[in-house]
């Protein structure tokens, strides 16, 4: 069995659905961004320089606590299949998975941190929670930080600017902190804009379930900052600590609002989408994970009830996305078999959801 279908076999961390606050925040993300002194920026790279730093950083790696017992991979030896699955884990990032290239990514067993090597910057290292964790995700990539330079290798620092980037966005400490949060009772209360609108102004982006130049599929939401320059790690985390806990104190608000005022019309797409979701023969990722965002909802809110546990109720969003059905299956699948797949795959699951 290589070590990518143990990674499929492995849940994630942040999929535990534990931790506070996990019935809407999904998962913590802590991401620094880090270029190795001497070198151009990965775009600028010839490939002897990318084989050098890949070698580099993965000789590191071998001798890192954090990283004990991390599977690596180089992209060459990646299918496009296997690359997709890593982004659909979250371990890589879109754009780090479009080409095979000279490029390497080095994960723990469990999934709490990912190394991407000469993504947009020399190293891109996230750490992961389930749960409102941001803090404790912060610590772990915090002393992934520090073993690495301890271990060796030089970084590109400023006594001015602070780390440099390829991105000026991502100069000074290079962190970007994130939380990904499932808030279909602000969408349902029509509250979702004046939310954006108000993230905006405090220059916290939002981006949907894949990061950067992706849309919100499913009323799920991943908000983080903008800018890392002018501000210490913990004031940005703190800062979003901050706005997180409010948006969560809203969705708690909204869903009351829906079962003490609007509970029938609530509960009429909610059962809806568990007919469908129990009954289709066909469906798309994208219907499903809308229909399972209405069912996960009434679960949450008490008037469906369900054997499943919720760490098996999130990663059963997980698991009808295109690269884990076809990892799952063991087999290449079209599209339309991938969406009669998917349809059996949550029949079977969602035969332990019932009226509360």
């Amino acid at each position: 069995m290589s070590d990518i279908d143990l990674l499929v076999k492995n849940t994630a961390e942040w999929l535990r659905a534990e931790g506070p606050d996990h019935d809407i925040v999904i998962s913590s993300r802590i991401r620094i961004a880090r270029n190795l002194q001497g070198f151009s920026y990965t775009p600028r790279l010839e490939t002897r320089e990318q084989d050098e730093i890949i070698k580099r950083v993965q000789d590191i790696l071998t001798k890192t606590p954090s990283m004990k017992s991390a599977y690596f991979f180089l992209y060459a030896d990646l299918t496009e299949l296997e690359r997709q699955f890593l982004v659909e884990r979250h371990l890589v990032s879109l754009e780090h998975a479009v080409e095979k290239g000279h490029k390497a990514v080095s994960m723990t067993p469990n999934q709490e941190i990912s190394v991407m090597i000469l993504e947009e910057d020399h190293l891109r290292m996230q750490a992961f929670q389930s749960g409102f964790n941001l803090k404790k995700a912060w610590h772990i990539i915090d002393q992934l930080d520090t073993e690495i330079e301890r271990g060796g290798l030089d970084y590109a620092f400023d006594s001015r600017l602070g780390y440099l980037t390829a991105c000026p966005t991502n100069a000074g400490t290079g962190l970007r902190a994130s939380c990904m949060v499932h808030i279909p009772g602000l969408v349902l209360t029509k509250q979702i804009n004046k939310i954006l609108q108000a993230l905006t102004k405090l220059n916290l982006a939002t981006r949907g379930l894949y990061g950067e130049g992706t849309q919100a599929i499913g009323d799920y939401f991943q908000f983080s900052n903008q800018m890392t320059l002018g501000q210490n790690e913990e004031e940005i985390i703190d800062n979003l600590v901050s706005v997180i806990r409010q948006i969560t104190d809203h969705e708690r608000e909204a869903r009351q609002h829906l079962l003490d005022k609007k509970k029938q019309k609530f509960e009429d797409p909610a059962w809806r989408a568990l007919g469908i979701l129990k009954s289709a023969r066909v469906i798309s990722s994208t219907e499903a994970t809308q229909y399972l965002s209405l069912v996960q909802l009434g679960i949450n809110m008490g008037i469906m009830t369900s054997a499943l546990s919720r760490e098996e109720l999130h990663s059963l969003f997980l698991y009808i996305q295109p690269a884990h059905l076809q990892k799952m299956s063991g087999s290449v699948l079209n599209a339309q078999e991938r969406d009669i797949l998917r349809a059996q795959v949550i029949r079977e699951k969602l035969g332990k959801v019932s009226l509360s």
